[in-house]
């Protein structure tokens, strides 16, 4: 009875003092009452016996004792007091060599598992790196000497009997490993809080570095947009061709070098700020809000306005080339035709206002008379040409040319000469016709030459300007119309020829009258400074130009198919990779919403799908290669495709994006079962009731469908609790719910996390019950990188009688969850 109220802590009823044998009896029935009272069922053992000294039932009942009171209590993961008692001893040996915990008898013959249990909660007990295997007794007495002297645990084994024996008794082995037990109780508790402290701070740390690390990238991409859009806004032209050419080439760079690398740290962005947000969501921490004007949604506007500005930046650059370009052939344009010009009216005035006729004879006056009417039909047909030389000089002007103010002195020039021309002309002609009737005869055939050789002389220079014109053209379709009109011009050539021979005719025939009535000529035509060599000679040069038109032309075909080539080329890739782009998108879309396998096997098609887009991005460059080529020879559009570069850059920094985006949301859902212990069947009949729900299939659902879906799932929802539940899963008042954040709902509404309070109590366990705790018990209890942690956040503690480094860690665990600042 003395024994049952020392090991159980309880007071037995009082013992017969007499010594008689049924005294004696009374006795031990007391005993065996009070042992069947705790739970105990005793088969076959009796008073009787025990009185008797029946070794064989004495021992067994004290081995029902010391079960019940020593051993039955201890539990480790809901096993059974044997197996919790094994599963603790296996745990605590595992670091140490030469130790294998397997039973309760042959595995502590060595002595080396009872000193590694000593070691592993006192290790200043026993230096364990200088035991041996091969000395078994002297490990066990080291270790019942350390255990009776320092643990008040009693030397109840003998290292003889244990290493003699092929298998030591089990139940002494037993009985003597549960003090051990019992002796480091408390020591477990306290590492079982430091291990729950550890993990929290552990959590906020990381939940910490993640913020700075996301405000960071956030300012350096903000920044970087800030800088860019100035620069894209800039649209002061350049004067010349080649400096527009070098800003395009600066904007390519753009596009190839500097853009990519902040379209990558764009998204790791946004998968950073949704894995911290889950991260402290599955921690029980209050969502992270970024500083003012680094939301996701501030980058995201950021980043749009960078867009549409660089679209418009990209369509001026193509747009002033053209005008540039415009500009050139114009003014080269002007100045032949100036060139022209000035040359023609050479001398002209001077003509005009030159008065020969006062001394001339009757002939003479009669010639300068119909010189005169053929410099007045010559003046006529070079009218167009004067007004050539306006629209063009005005057409520059209105495109804004850089030399505009020489062209207009220069058309200036022209046009006063021009009037003055006129004038003079009219003022010789009543000079002329005032002296007319003193004049009867005229050479009629060096009249009708003049008049026949002036209009095909300015036919020719016609001609001549026509053939030499230089073009532009940006499809064979216009080549081909220069081509068809050069090939109507050529079909002219046998009636010209036909006029060239009658101008020469008549010119031929002023000779042969002359030698057949001995007249002597002069070799002055008196109506025209045109001859016969003039007309030869021009018509010899039209006929040098017409086969070097044709090269000119023949050489633009071969340019327009190249670029027709080019257009193909570029069509033939950009066909197969639009819809291979959109085709890529719809398979992520249903991969991401899949319920056929695990998560596991999603990101393992998801990584495959991003493999393979990674792998396809050598297309893309060739593809940039081919658009480049179309640009650098001015192609500016193609009938063979809809899709351009830009649709194409698009849609694949989209396909990047939502790649990488359903990646991070499968990794999120991975995270999220494993730290809320949610199973695959559960996240499976989430997924489906989510995708029963979606009608649009687009990976969201509307209010009306969310609350419906809740309705299926067991949820009695009034308009109050409704409205609450969408704040959680729609704080943005979008008007949508996302999967993540239908799963997220529901894993928060299935699953159990630390708690303000759980923590608090952690911390009183290492304070000993106090209301505060010391820097040297955080030193103490905790690795030193989160003691420090510790000891620089919390606040001090005021209180009466407390010392001067009480540490308030109430205060700091409200603060860890949100509930206060920290």
């Amino acid at each position: 009875m003395l024994l049952l109220e020392v090991i159980s802590g309880e007071r037995l009823p009082k013992p017969d003092k007499g010594k008689m044998r049924f005294h004696k009896i009374a006795n031990v029935n007391k005993a065996l009452d009070f042992i069947c009272s705790k739970g105990v069922k005793l088969v076959s053992i009796g008073a009787e016996e025990i009185v008797d000294g029946n070794v064989k039932m004495t021992l067994g009942m004290i081995w029902t004792i010391i079960l019940r009171f020593a051993i039955q209590d201890i539990s480790v993961e809901e096993t059974s007091a044997k197996e919790g008692l094994l599963l603790w001893c296996q745990r605590k040996t595992a670091p140490y060599r030469n130790v294998n915990v397997q039973n309760f008898h042959i595995s502590w013959k060595d002595g080396l598992a009872l000193c590694a249990l000593i070691h592993r909660h006192r290790p200043d007990l026993i230096d364990y790196s200088k035991l041996r295997k091969d000395d078994p007794i002297g490990n066990l007495n080291t270790a019942f000497d350390v255990a009776e002297k320092f643990l008040d645990i009693p030397k109840m084994l003998d290292a003889e009997d244990i290493v003699n024996t092929p298998k030591p008794d089990e139940k002494a082995i037993m009985t003597y490993v549960s003090c051990f037990y019992h002796a480091f109780a408390g020591a477990e508790q306290a590492e079982t809080a430091a291990n729950r402290i550890c993990k929290v701070l552990a959590v906020n740390q990381e939940n910490e570095r993640l913020m700075e690390e996301y405000e960071k990238l956030a300012s350096e991409l903000l920044e970087w947009i800030r800088r860019t859009i100035p620069w894209l806004e800039n649209r002061v032209p350049e004067k010349t061709m080649r400096a527009m050419q070098q800003k395009l080439e600066d904007f390519r760079d753009y596009r190839r070098v500097h853009k990519p690398p902040r379209v990558q740290e764009k998204c790791q962005l946004e998968i950073n700020f949704n894995t911290l947000q889950t991260k402290l969501r599955l921690s029980n921490r209050p969502a992270f809000m970024p500083s003012e004007g680094k939301m996701v949604s501030d980058i995201a506007n950021a980043w749009k306005g960078l867009e549409q500005v660089e679209k418009g930046y990209e369509e001026w650059l193509l747009t002033e080339i053209r005008r540039l370009e415009r500009l050139d052939h114009l003014a080269e344009k002007f100045k032949q035709k100036c060139a022209m010009h000035e040359a023609w009216t050479k001398g002209k005035e001077d003509m005009l206002s030159h008065k020969d006729y006062e001394s001339a004879s009757l002939m003479e006056i009669r010639a300068l008379m119909r010189k005169h009417e053929a410099f007045e039909s010559d003046l006529a047909a070079h009218q167009d040409r004067v007004e050539q030389i306006a629209a063009i000089a005005q057409e520059l002007n209105e495109l804004d040319y850089h030399d505009a103010a020489t062209v207009n002195s220069r058309c200036q020039g022209i046009c006063d000469q021009w009037d003055n021309l006129g004038t003079l002309t009219q003022k010789r002609r009543d000079a002329l016709e005032r002296v007319e009737k003193l004049w009867e005869t005229i050479d009629q055939l060096y009249l009708e030459f003049a008049k026949r050789a002036a209009p095909f002389n300015n036919w020719m220079d016609g001609a001549m300007e026509d053939l030499q014109d230089m073009f532009i053209v940006h499809s064979i379709e216009e080549i081909q119309s220069l081509i068809t009109a050069h090939d109507q011009f050529k079909a002219t050539l046998p009636e010209a020829d036909k006029e060239r021979m009658a101008t020469l005719g008549i010119h031929n025939e002023i000779l042969k009258i002359a030698q057949t009535y001995g007249i002597k000529l002069s070799g002055i035509n008196p109506y025209t400074n045109l001859t016969s060599q003039d007309i030869s000679t021009k018509w010899d040069t039209v006929k040098h130009l017409v086969p070097l038109r044709d090269q000119m032309l023949q050489e633009e075909v071969a340019r327009q198919q190249a670029n027709e080539r080019l257009r193909r080329q570029f069509a033939a890739q950009a066909n197969i990779i639009g819809p291979w782009i959109q085709t890529k998108m719809e398979e992520i879309s249903r991969v991401s919403v899949d319920i056929a396998g695990s998560l596991e096997e999603q990101m393992n098609s998801l990584k495959q799908y991003e493999q393979n887009i990674i792998n396809y991005k050598s297309n893309i460059d060739k593809l940039e290669g081919d658009h480049q080529l179309s640009q650098e020879s001015l192609i500016f559009d193609n009938k063979h495709t809809n899709y351009s570069m830009e649709h194409i850059r698009v849609g694949w920094e989209q396909l990047l994006t939502t790649i990488a985006r359903t990646i991070n949301e499968v990794e999120n859902q991975i995270l999220t079962r494993d730290a809320k212990g949610i199973s695959q069947e559960q996240l499976n009949e989430f997924r489906a009731s989510f995708n029963h729900f979606d009608r649009k299939r687009n990976g969201m659902m509307d209010p009306d469908d969310f609350r419906a879906c809740l309705i299926s799932m067991g949820y009695d929802l009034g308009e109050v609790e409704f409205a609450r539940i969408m704040t959680l899963v729609d704080p943005n008042n979008t008007g949508v719910v996302t999967f993540q954040a239908f799963i997220d709902f529901m894993t928060r509404e299935t699953a159990e996390t630390d708690t303000a309070e759980q923590v608090m109590a952690s911390f009183k366990i290492l304070a000993s019950d106090k209301n505060y705790i010391t820097a040297e018990e955080l030193r103490r209890e905790l690795p030193p990188e989160q003691a420090e942690y510790c000891i620089t956040r919390m606040t001090r503690y005021i209180g009466p009688d407390t010392p001067s480094d009480a540490l308030d860690y109430i205060s700091f665990s409200s603060a860890l969850y949100g509930e206060s600042d920290l």
